[in-house]
């Protein structure tokens, strides 16, 4: 059935709704221009989010080609093992960093051989106790530093590089504030570097709080699609990758000659992965060796990490794009590399779906069911069907006895990406035009398993200011569009806008309730506090 204009079709759904229009939009049915200026911008943006689909696909399809290329033991071995500097990033970290430093400093590897620096940017009460712990641990034998800036200049790559200034190390660990590294970590790395090209040894991430809430079971299932499958594909087939800031190893005359860590990105460690890759330093990447690291359990906690990540690495493209292209690397390298540094531009992309579906649902008012399947059918496999199937396969690849239970979490992740949508938008605009912005901190509180969450330090957390109202507000809109999708019989489609209501309002809900939460607790301390005074 042809599509009907869709000026007539405003008017036929206004007589639906209760009526809004009159009697003089009868005749200016004949604009079917109109039709095509929803249409063609709609399907187009669908096309281009199809690609990224796509190259998810073709994502699983390099693991499984590759797949007997994994590394594991290295090739040769150091006669003798080099110095090492572990470096551990901190900014108002009170929580975490005794699990931290106690760990660290239970790494196997000579004494002689090895320097551990705090890298402490603190502004509160963690730089006393960050201080004092390493001079109990210095004063019982630990080859501890604690270097304390004031001025937060460059955030953590500038801490990583003045650390560099009295490294002792030929080779540098770096551990964020929220990793518990194993014992063997550095005799299960470091002999890769005995290959003077290898630059990088990355290990895999593992978390220890991933059942305290759905929010950790589906960032869980996000993470270890990047770590099983993109990693995996991207090292075993010669691609580009990433040293992903923390639980990895890395050359120091690698990093020096690749420029230094550089802070003009969010994401530091992206951004000298390609400039060293570039200069055709290796990197490795050891998916059997995992490093424990705490995971989000807020909502707004977890939005701004995304923010930080989806603003670097789209600054990260903008910054390296044109150098890739002009590189006499071959070509596949580069088309991965586009691809695995603009995923985020889909976001925008999204928002503008997003208002475009509702006056597409009133043109297509008419259109059969058939019809509009075999539009939108070849378009909803890339670009929807691939997100299951790269977490699926992600997580038969690492848990293969209980990765069935992945797919009972898929409405879940299709939200919480739903629930990225503005704030990422945000994210990727700002590093387009080039605007500015700190580095923020994601709250961590050595959460363990199903543990209870400590008693949370208000200040440690970043406002949400307008956003959950703006997700309210995207909610209630496909919340309408459900509404009409019902009136319309278009059923078919209620599915996938079901999934962006619930996704919008879970995101706005959740991040008010757990603020208000937090004031209250905050609030009832205050006064306990008080009265206890008094008393």
């Amino acid at each position: 059935m042809p599509t009907m204009p869709a000026l007539l079709v405003v008017s036929e759904f206004a007589r639906i709704s209760g009526g809004m229009f009159d009697d003089t939009f009868a005749g200016i049915h004949q604009l079917a221009w109109f039709d095509w200026v929803v249409m063609i911008p709609y399907f187009g943006i669908l096309g281009i989010l199809s690609i990224y689909g796509l190259h998810r696909f073709d994502t699983i399809h390099t693991y499984f080609k590759h797949r007997k290329k994994a590394t594991t033991d290295p090739q040769r071995k150091f006669a003798q093992l080099p110095p090492v500097t572990i470096q551990l990033p901190l900014y108002n970290e009170r929580y975490v960093l005794e699990r931290l430093i106690d760990e660290v400093v239970k790494i196997e590897y000579p004494r002689a051989l090895l320097q551990i620096q705090v890298l402490d940017d603190s502004t509160d009460d963690t730089h006393p106790f960050a201080e004092a712990l390493c001079e109990r641990y210095r004063n019982i034998g630990h080859p501890i530093e604690y270097l304390h800036r004031t001025n937060r200049e460059g955030f953590k790559a500038g801490a990583l590089q003045d650390g560099l200034k009295s490294a002792t190390g030929e080779f540098v660990a770096v551990f964020d504030a929220d990793f518990i590294p194993p014992a063997d970590f550095l005799l299960r790395t470091i002999h890769h570097f005995a290959d003077p090209k290898v630059g990088v040894v990355q290990t895999r991430w593992s978390y220890l709080n991933k059942g305290f809430n759905f929010l950790t079971e589906v960032e869980a299932i996000l993470l270890d699609g990047h770590f099983i499958l993109e990693h995996g594909a991207r090292s075993r087939a010669g691609y580009f990758f990433n040293f992903n800031g923390t639980a990895g190893i890395l050359r120091r005359a690698m990093i020096d000659d690749a420029g230094g860590w550089q802070h003009d990105t969010l994401t530091e460690d992206s951004d000298l992965s390609y400039r060293a890759q570039l200069k055709g330093w290796k990197f490795v990447y050891l998916p059997d060796l995992d490093c424990p690291s705490e995971l989000p359990v807020e909502i707004h906690g977890f939005q701004v990490q995304q923010f930080r990540w989806a603003k670097g690495l789209t600054q990260c493209a903008k910054k390296l794009l044109p150098g890739i292209a002009r590189s006499n690397i071959p070509f596949r390298v580069k088309a991965e590399a586009f691809m695995h540094l603009t995923p985020n531009l889909s976001y925008p992309l999204m928002i503008v779906i997003s208002a475009l579906m509702l006056p597409v649902m009133i043109v297509r008012f008419y259109m059969g069911v058939w019809e509009m399947m075999l539009l939108d059918f070849p378009l909803i496999v890339a670009s929807f069907w691939s997100i299951s199937a790269f977490y699926v396969i992600a997580q038969r690849e690492l848990h293969p006895r209980d990765w069935k239970r992945t797919f009972l979490f898929l409405p879940m992740l299709m939200a919480v990406g739903v629930g990225l949508t503005l704030i990422n938008t945000r994210a990727v605009l700002e590093a387009l035009f080039g605007v500015q912005s700190g580095f923020v901190r994601t709250p961590k509180y050595a959460i363990e398993g199903n543990g209870q969450k400590r008693m949370a330090v208000k200040k440690y957390k970043s406002r949400s200011g307008w956003l959950p109202y703006f997700e309210l507000a995207c909610g209630t809109y496909f919340l309408y569009m459900c509404v009409f999708a019902i009136q319309t019989y278009n059923f078919p489609s209620l599915p996938f806008l079901a999934l962006f209501v619930g996704g919008y309002y879970w995101a706005g809900f959740g991040t008010l309730y757990q603020e208000y939460r937090d004031r209250r607790r905050y609030n009832l301390q205050h006064r306990f506090a008080l009265e206890a005074t008094a008393g």
